[in-house]
């Protein structure tokens, strides 16, 4: 009997341990919305941590998405050669940037450069006791400190998807236009006959406005309950890029199914 109750323990612990976290990322996640008011006072802390998580994102976001798009095209125009459909490449760029791919690796991309750096920030911070001294001094380190950087999150990661679909656009355009000789006419009409407003260009900023929710608040999590040491850190940054892409790959596919 002992050995089925040990058996069950050891299975549910980890689900319970879940729900809790969970339960606590909710929590925080109302004290951080408790903050706007403080937030719209003070306007610079969000253009600051915008300036970290978003602006020095823009490299690396342009760069893998001109990669992506490339890619894409080669093994689109080598596919569809085959059927002699070559003429819907632009199509297949478009669509599969706007509707799966930019919002994942733009949001992926964010937590591995921005969240890994907001966890490690507010880690740090939570070792040298610079948010116990802000509570001291009467200052709200939620207000002050986590509320920035998660409506910062929220506001980059559609900005960057954006960019990562434009650029990946214009790198399919490259190889299949320039490189490969496919008509430039062709690659356009397709296109802007395939792609919609609503469906497709609206829902890939849900997606990343979602997405950007879900990372910025596991970042600020994740540094606020780490332990005060330089592994306890290290651990917690960890956490925040792996935990970050199985949320988004979890919620991308909830909200595919409910978009298209």
């Amino acid at each position: 009997m002992s050995k089925l109750f040990n058996l069950i323990q050891k299975i549910g612990h980890p689900f319970t341990s879940f729900i809790i976290m969970l339960g606590a990322m909710f929590n925080l996640l109302l004290k951080i919305l408790s903050g706007i008011p403080y937030c719209i006072r003070n306007p610079y802390l969000i253009v600051k941590e915008l300036f970290f998580s978003g602006v020095l994102s823009i490299v690396i976001i342009s760069v893998s998405g001109w990669f992506v798009g490339m890619v894409l095209a080669l093994q689109g125009y080598n596919t569809l050669q085959r059927f002699g459909s070559v003429s819907i490449l632009g199509s297949l760029v478009a669509l599969s940037l706007l509707r799966e791919l930019g919002p994942v690796l733009s949001a992926i991309l964010f937590a591995s450069r921005a969240g890994s750096g907001m966890t490690a920030g507010i880690g740090l911070m939570k070792t040298t006791e610079q948010l116990d001294a802000m509570q001291v001094m009467s200052i709200n380190p939620v207000n002050r400190v986590l509320a920035p950087k998660f409506f910062a999150g929220i506001l980059a990661v559609p900005i960057l998807t954006l960019l990562f679909n434009t650029a990946g656009i214009l790198g399919g355009y490259f190889v299949g236009v320039i490189l490969l000789g496919l008509n430039e006419g062709s690659f356009w009409s397709q296109m802007q006959d395939s792609v919609t407003f609503n469906s497709d260009i609206m829902n890939s900023i849900i997606k990343a406005f979602i997405f950007g929710i879900s990372v910025s608040l596991l970042a600020v999590f994740h540094g606020l309950n780490s332990k005060p040491s330089a592994e306890g850190v290290s651990s917690a940054t960890t956490k925040t890029v792996v935990h970050s892409a199985l949320a988004i790959l979890a919620l991308d596919f909830i909200l595919t199914a409910f978009m298209f």
